[in-house]
């Protein structure tokens, strides 16, 4: 007997398993297994240990729970490797909805059907697609990691499918509205930032990180080379570019170095009449005394600001978007709005933007059109004198 099962209790029953012989002192070495479920889960189980025992792969199970393990793993794995933020994030979902829904599941015995069962009702309870797509991610990388420290054998979340997020709408703005909003606000103190958003198509972590120090004035180029976050409690950091792509340098045009050549002078004044002078160091963006500006913040006026000049409202990561579309419909390479953008691919950046590509596509078709008709009618048409002679061998011939 390689292994039995017996029943304990209701809805429990353990596995015990003959796992080899103690080499020192000769005898059998049985492991016990506790299943909650029915008799026919732990078949499976069972099945599933003898295959683990006969490809080498068996682990000694542990008592400790998915919860134990999660919250072993945010302080081991996430926190080192992972930005302020983002460890905020994963902290914050696996406290919130994963711990309560799986955390008190032994790991070992965390199955495919009882994550399958948290993604449906966690979609039931009223959160998007997307964000239980997000659980998924979590929940993969953590037992990834557990996989490789060998407390596992596999990772159960390979066999679950997270669900598709739904179709986000891209919102942009065309150049009059473009127009129209920067001409509304002129006088508003977020005019500078809200033009280098739409010129140079930046994220709001990018412009909020950026120092005098960053930006070339002469040569017109502003190098991305951090990002600033605000942490829930109440401080700030900052973090390098969430991709080596994302660190990049962007060529800015005439009309934002003049704004932002203004917005030095303005900001000198400033500093010197609360006597801080202005250095390369400080931040672009950033309150009189020089401190950062709240990201929210940003996003409420951008939005305050939209409306008020009856323009179309869209969210402030829009304006990347729409600096994006623009250059796209203007022919500009892909290649060259990867770079801009920092996407870490082109693929990333043809993705995003598939929405354009229809008329893309029927400007590209017409312009083939045109170049090669022009080509074919030139090689194809005959001369007058062409014509002559060709006539006068006709009528030779005859």
């Amino acid at each position: 007997m390689r292994g039995h099962i017996t029943k304990r209790s209701e809805g429990s029953y353990s596995i015990v398993l003959d796992v080899g012989t103690d080499p020192v002192t000769g005898r059998r070495k049985q492991q016990r297994v506790t299943v909650r479920g029915t008799k026919k889960d732990t078949e499976k189980r069972l099945a599933e240990l003898f295959h683990q025992l006969d490809t080498g792969t068996f682990t000694k199970p542990s008592k400790d729970t998915l919860s134990d393990f999660l919250s072993r793993w945010l302080q081991d794995y996430a926190k080192p490797h992972l930005t302020p933020r983002a460890y905020e994030r994963y902290e914050s979902i696996i406290r919130i909805h994963l711990t309560p829904s799986l955390g008190s599941i032994p790991l070992t015995e965390v199955r495919p059907d009882h994550i399958q069962k948290h993604y449906t009702a966690m979609l039931n309870d009223g959160l998007s697609a997307r964000t239980v797509r997000y659980h998924h991610v979590i929940l993969h990388v953590a037992l990834q990691s557990a996989v490789k420290w060998g407390l596992v054998p596999r990772n159960v979340a390979d066999a679950v499918d997270p669900p598709r997020p739904g179709h986000t709408e891209m919102h942009t703005w065309n150049e009059n509205e473009i127009a129209r909003f920067l001409d509304g606000i002129k006088d508003s103190q977020y005019y500078t930032l809200f033009y280098t958003a739409l010129f140079t198509g930046m994220r709001r972590s990018e412009l909020l990180g950026l120092t005098w120090h960053d930006i070339d004035l002469l040569y017109s180029v502003i190098s991305v080379n951090r990002g600033l976050h605000h942490l829930s409690d109440g401080s700030y950091v900052f973090t390098e570019p969430k991709s080596a792509k994302s660190k990049r340098t962007i060529a800015v045009p005439p009309s934002a170095i003049l704004v932002l050549k203004s917005h030095y002078d303005n900001q000198k004044l400033e500093r010197d009449m609360v006597g801080k002078p202005l250095s390369d160091t400080d931040l672009v963006f950033s309150t009189i005394e020089g401190k950062p500006l709240r990201p929210n913040t940003i996003t409420r006026a951008w939005k305050t600001l939209a409306a008020r000049y009856g323009v179309k409202v869209i969210r402030f990561h829009d304006a990347r978007h729409t600096h994006a579309s623009i250059m796209l419909k203007q022919g500009i390479h892909p290649k060259i709005v990867q770079e801009r953008l920092g996407h870490s691919s082109i693929a990333v950046t043809l993705d995003t933007y598939s929405h354009i590509a229809p008329g893309l596509q029927e400007s590209a078709a017409k312009r083939f059109d045109e170049v090669l008709s022009s080509g074919y009618n030139k090689h194809t048409e005959p001369t007058r004198d062409q014509s002559v002679t060709n006539l006068a061998d006709s009528t030779l011939r005859k």
